[in-house]
């Protein structure tokens, strides 16, 4: 018995060896991973907290009806306006114009990488593509105004020096890769088994991706286009170089206006004193920022979560 009970002690010990380190170091990278997710989270937070304290802070001294009513944004002058809608119609059509450019740009790319390219060819044009991205946001702005706007100005000879158009359309090439990429990675992900389905029912390739390929990966393409919106919205420098100061409230694309986010640069590292109401303004115009894009990002969840394809 003293034998059978050893070998039966032998055999646990070798079937059931001691896991107490590994366990150990489980709950750490446990632990760790966890902690890195609550700092990103109460980052978040954080920066939530700012925005409003500030934002409640601009508020107690300028009555949102007038924030949301006033025609004109003047804040830093002695008979201070704060329209917000002025700096919103700027943004509107710096974004729309890089848009009207970025989604064909982007989905024609997309297309052909996805199903005419081959995958030698699809292997170094989508890194190409992508390291477009990787071009800080100044550089594009120096572009716009030193290249693009001197190319407008001689199209047309009423063009401002500072101008929307030039922006937006730097706007959109610079987003473009955005689009052209995640609207890849969609139309790529639909099984190949529909495309071989509709090419055995007598479709060209042109059928094939409009009635197929394009509507199997309509909601990928939508939340690549919606990001890409959000990018345009959020996007400081190439509008702060190249389509001016000027509030304006107005669509024409020839004249110099003022976004969002090149007021919130102008007030930042002009001489406006900290706490002051103009200073505070900033913060009211980020929050108006951060709501913009929070919908939009809702928007895409949405969208994604109500037309996905899934496939077995």
């Amino acid at each position: 018995m003293n034998a059978d009970s050893n070998l039966s002690q032998v055999a646990d010990a070798l079937w059931k060896p001691n896991r107490g380190l590994n366990n150990f170091v489980q709950r750490a990278v446990v632990i760790t991973f966890a902690m890195f997710a609550l700092i990103s989270i109460a980052t978040t937070f954080g920066i939530v907290a700012s925005l409003v304290f500030e934002t409640f802070e601009f508020f107690t001294a300028v009555p949102i009806w007038r924030f949301l009513t006033d025609r004109q944004w003047t804040p830093l002058f002695t008979n201070a306006q704060y329209g917000i809608f002025v700096l919103l119609s700027g943004t509107f059509l710096t974004s729309l114009i890089a848009i009207v450019v970025a989604v064909p740009l982007g989905l024609f790319s997309a297309i052909c990488l996805s199903e005419y390219a081959s995958p030698n060819l699809r292997r170094w044009l989508k890194p190409a593509l992508e390291l477009l991205a990787g071009v800080p946001s100044v550089v594009f702005g120096y572009f716009a105004l030193l290249l693009v706007t001197p190319f407008l100005r001689s199209m047309f000879p009423q063009i401002a020096g500072f101008n929307a158009l030039s922006a937006g359309l730097v706007l959109g090439i610079s987003i473009t890769p955005l689009i052209a990429s995640l609207s890849e990675d969609a139309i790529y992900a639909v099984p190949d088994s529909l495309r071989q389905g509709c090419y055995a029912l007598g479709t060209t390739r042109r059928e094939t991706i409009t009635g197929v390929v394009l509507p199997a990966a309509l909601s990928g393409i939508v939340a690549s286009c919606i990001l890409a919106i959000s990018r345009a919205v959020g996007e400081t420098m190439i509008v702060a170089l190249a389509a001016g100061q000027n509030p304006t409230m107005t669509l024409n694309p020839f004249v110099p206006i003022m976004t969002m986010t090149a007021y919130i640069v102008q007030v930042s590292l002009g001489d406006t004193p900290a706490g002051s109401l103009a200073y505070k303004s900033i913060f009211a115009v980020g929050t108006s920022l951060f709501l913009l894009t929070l919908i939009l990002n809702v928007f895409s969840f949405w969208f994604v979560r109500r037309f996905q394809e899934k496939y077995e």
